[in-house]
């Protein structure tokens, strides 16, 4: 008889900010893969186990999880943020589609969690008030020049945009890269907002005009989000200052 499949997401990283739904399927699973990190935000029973594995192994984690769900288990893979969101969820279907015909008898849910650029945005004000996307830096599963041209695309729509996973080790260039081509299309003083682990005890919370917008004190646990032409600062002195998108547009109605 198959067993259930959970895929959740633990939000950016606060306790507080994982669901309730999540933190119930968590209650209900016997077994959990995931990235280690993400594993250590939960707390397990010892009857809990738990199968940690690298951060790209998204697949192979997908493929063992759901054999073992197949044979009968409740399992639970674990991504960070929402699983749905440049996560695990979609791993899961694409080894459902590629895999044996048994995986596709798994009872199967997705869970939805709180995604890095909400928690950011919510830290920040309102940037995400009006249309907007979000863009990988990553040119893992694809190439640099279709990124580079749907930052371009983004920037002209006039979309505020957020940026996942902007730079790494082994990718320590595109974010600049990306500024750089953005400058093109944007006003010079277009808030950029650098979300570091936005909800845990080392969080950091960075505003910079696009024109001195620094990449260096960007790294993989920081979200992005670049305002659009529309986007606005609201001083408030002595604390954090605002920024926010409208919810109207030039010859909108209100």
């Amino acid at each position: 008889m198959s067993g259930r499949l959970f895929v959740i997401g633990t939000g950016p990283g606060n306790p507080q900010q994982m669901t309730a739904e999540a933190l119930a399927a968590v209650d209900a699973a016997t077994d959990f893969f995931g990235y280690g990190p993400y594993l250590d935000r939960l707390q397990l029973r010892s009857d809990q186990l738990r199968h940690a594995s690298d951060n790209r192994e998204e697949l192979d984690r997908a493929g063992a999880a759901l054999s073992m769900a197949s044979d009968g288990a409740n399992v639970c893979i674990v991504s960070g943020g929402d699983p749905g969101v440049f996560a695990m969820a979609a791993a899961v279907c694409e080894a459902i589609e590629k895999g044996p015909a048994a995986w596709r008898a798994v009872d199967l849910t997705v869970l939805p969690g709180v995604t890095a650029m909400l928690a950011v945005a919510a830290r920040a004000g309102a940037p995400l008030g009006h249309d907007f996307c979000a863009i990988s830096l990553s040119d893992n599963l694809k190439p640099w020049n279709v990124i580079e041209n749907r930052l371009e695309l983004a920037a002209k729509a006039g979309f505020v945009i957020a940026l996942y996973n902007p730079i790494s080790r082994a990718r320590p260039w595109q974010l600049g890269e990306a500024f750089k081509l953005l400058r093109h299309h944007l006003p010079a003083t277009t808030p950029v907002i650098f979300g570091r682990a936005a909800g845990r005890p080392n969080e950091r919370i960075a505003v910079q005009p696009l024109s001195e917008a620094d990449a260096s004190i960007a790294d993989m646990a920081t979200c992005i989000i670049i305002g659009s032409a529309e986007t606005r600062i609201v001083a408030r002195p002595g604390k954090l200052d605002l920024v926010y998108t409208p919810r109207f547009m030039a010859g909108g109605k209100r």
